[in-house]
């Protein structure tokens, strides 16, 4: 069967590998769309230092099933939409001893620390398919990176009428948003691209701020009554942004942490302690949240449209991730087609 895989750094092809078959408690999907997300997009430019390549890359997911195996419950059947829960999680760990297996010490995310599903078939555990009919599969393939926005809102207990700043609106950053306004906080989008702040504001956000044409900070500050944010979410993984999150949430504020800075990051740590800060790191998604967002998507409210930048073909994928990398800001999300 027809596999994407990244062969080293910018070098990328279509390959035939063996399709799986399904064992006992396993179900075969059938690939339909499979999402690049940022850590595919680094992969292919080497800056990815928990891969090891050669990789198939690949856990946004929107599937069929096509088969399952013996002692599979009865509520899973062929023809299902579906899409995946992609980490593992080991049980004996600290986090998952706490209940927190999306943190789980160990865990492997498909096309990351193993093999990723950008192919025609896959096979993996029951417990790893959640069910999403009424959503089509091309939908199904936004699920995962919003649910990481989903949880992300959840570690900031983030509730109603608190002013809530999420920095960066990519598909993550859109997902906390989202799940933010839905509770009924005041969101306040920032990014440096006008079009995603547009998009932001469709989805829930009060306000928005471009960063590279405002003044971040003066703009909290009138937003907010001088008070600053009571929760701020970073979704970009720079050091820029994270001196941002700490100097614009207010005292007691809560900071969470996504995005994963390429380098060391300078804080004033005056302001953790004068304005005891919680700071919050946030991984993956819990089931829970995959639910939530299904039940988003169900709801018709989403402006799913402008979410997906572009559908491609295995053979298009080295186009389009050079693409990407030239213009990262106009991206949301782009779909292998199978």
């Amino acid at each position: 069967m027809k596999a994407i895989q990244i062969i080293e750094p910018s070098k990328v092809k279509v390959v035939e590998i063996e399709k799986p078959c399904v064992g006992a408690g396993e179900i075969m999907v059938k690939l339909h769309y499979v999402g690049f997300c940022g850590s595919d997009l680094n992969t292919f430019l080497g800056r990815n230092p928990m891969v090891k390549l050669p990789v198939i890359p690949g856990h946004e997911v929107g599937a069929v099933i096509e088969a399952v195996g013996e002692g599979v419950p009865e509520g899973l059947k062929p023809g299902m939409t579906v899409t995946l829960n992609p980490y593992t999680n080991c049980g004996t760990c600290a986090s998952c001893r706490n209940g927190r297996v999306n943190a789980c010490q160990y865990n492997e995310t498909l096309g990351v620390q193993r093999n990723g599903v950008m192919c025609e078939y896959a096979v993996v555990p029951w417990q790893k398919v959640i069910p999403a009919e009424g959503i089509s599969p091309r939908d199904c393939a936004l699920i995962e990176p919003m649910s990481v926005g989903f949880h992300a809102v959840s570690r900031g207990a983030v509730q109603d009428g608190e002013y809530v700043m999420v920095i960066g609106c990519g598909m993550v950053g859109m997902g906390a948003v989202v799940r933010a306004a839905l509770r009924g906080a005041i969101v306040i989008a920032v990014d440096v691209d006008d079009d995603k702040l547009a998009l932001a504001q469709k989805a829930g956000a009060t306000y928005a701020i471009n960063s590279m044409a405002e003044d971040v900070h003066v703009r909290m500050q009138e937003i907010t009554s001088g008070y600053g944010a009571d929760v701020v979410i970073e979704a970009v993984g720079n050091p820029v942004t994270y001196v941002m999150a700490v100097n614009e949430v207010g005292f007691t504020g809560r900071v969470v942490c996504i995005g994963y800075a390429k380098s060391d990051v300078s804080f004033q740590t005056k302001l953790f302690v004068q304005k005891e800060l919680d700071i919050r790191g946030s991984r993956n998604a819990m089931p829970g949240d995959f639910r939530a967002v299904i039940n988003y998507l169900k709801s018709g409210n989403c402006p799913i449209e402008p979410f997906v930048s572009r559908i491609i073909t295995p053979e298009e994928t080295a186009e389009a991730l050079n693409d990407w990398a030239a213009a990262p800001g106009k991206v949301f999300r782009i779909l292998a087609k199978f």
